[in-house]
């Protein structure tokens, strides 16, 4: 036992020092840290308040003053970024956390409970049938634009692929002797499925939600892009994108600059992602 221990966790230490010396991964969380410090810390790193306007310095480019220029109305867009970024992580993180769960839910009933495996996973195909971003569309033209509308459309556009994948990971796992023995000396089912379904099944579901992260931020800010999502003026990524289209001749940084930062928030989530795989991946053990 000693001796497993060991070894599972010196792995674990030549994994972490692969990861560290990874150049791209560093730059990763170096920009994830960052979107993340400064949608915490918005109100104390925000030059300006992200909704005021000024029609004397409206539409100005990056100076000293402005450090990534000025929209439409005159309001910093550094301001509005950093505002935004807490917004369009939130709206994701919420999106994500209960699609994941339920969907998390689902697979393992399907994997555990065999006799509805076959009625939850027609249900899932049924959701999975329709593309991410219609789905959204659809789910947020009915509700109405706002955050409860984004939050269920991303909700329910990540509960078909999560099941998937929790159900996959957990098929591996249910036929296994100890959770045969576990049933056999009376373990109560949502015990096994406590203490020894969901932990096993944990990497596989952390690497797929880190990945999905950077899809639902792009769904959202697609949403609100489209004007499905948070309404203007609320500073939002998506919102400041579809904003500054009138203005691409004649100052395209207003919506180059907030594309630039979801292009560079989703791309880090992914290259994370990409690294926890191969982590946690026990194909990848040397």
């Amino acid at each position: 036992m000693l001796a497993t221990v060991l070894g599972r966790a010196g792995l674990a230490r030549r994994k972490a020092s692969l990861l560290l010396r990874d150049p791209f991964l560093a730059v990763a969380l170096v920009v994830l840290g960052a979107a993340v410090a400064g949608a915490v810390f918005a109100d104390v790193l925000a030059p300006y308040s992200p909704m005021q306007t000024s029609l004397r310095f409206r539409a100005r480019p990056p100076s000293g003053q402005f450090l990534l220029g000025t929209d439409e109305q005159g309001r910093d867009i550094l301001s509005r970024i950093l505002f935004g970024m807490r917004l369009t992580l939130a709206t994701g993180l919420f999106g994500l956390a209960i699609g994941m769960t339920v969907g998390s839910l689902i697979g393992f009933a399907a994997a555990y409970f065999r006799q509805v495996d076959n009625f939850l996973m027609r249900c899932v195909d049924v959701i999975l049938s329709f593309p991410a971003i219609l789905l959204g569309l659809a789910i947020a033209g009915a509700t109405g634009p706002g955050l409860t509308g984004i939050v269920i459309a991303l909700a329910v556009s990540t509960i078909g692929p999560a099941a998937r994948i929790a159900r996959s990971s957990a098929l591996s796992i249910v036929s296994l002797d100890y959770v045969t023995g576990a049933r056999m000396i009376g373990l109560g089912n949502i015990a096994i499925l406590a203490r020894h379904i969901l932990p096993n099944c944990l990497p596989a579901l952390v690497v797929y939600g880190t990945l999905r992260f950077g899809q639902v931020i792009l769904l959202g800010a697609s949403l609100s892009f489209l004007g499905l999502g948070i309404a203007p003026p609320v500073a939002e990524l998506g919102v400041m994108v579809s904003q500054g289209r009138s203005l691409l001749l004649t100052a395209p940084h207003v919506s180059l600059i907030p594309c630039g930062a979801i292009l560079l928030l989703v791309l880090s989530l992914n290259i994370i992602g990409d690294a926890l795989r191969d982590a946690l991946d026990p194909t990848m053990r040397d």
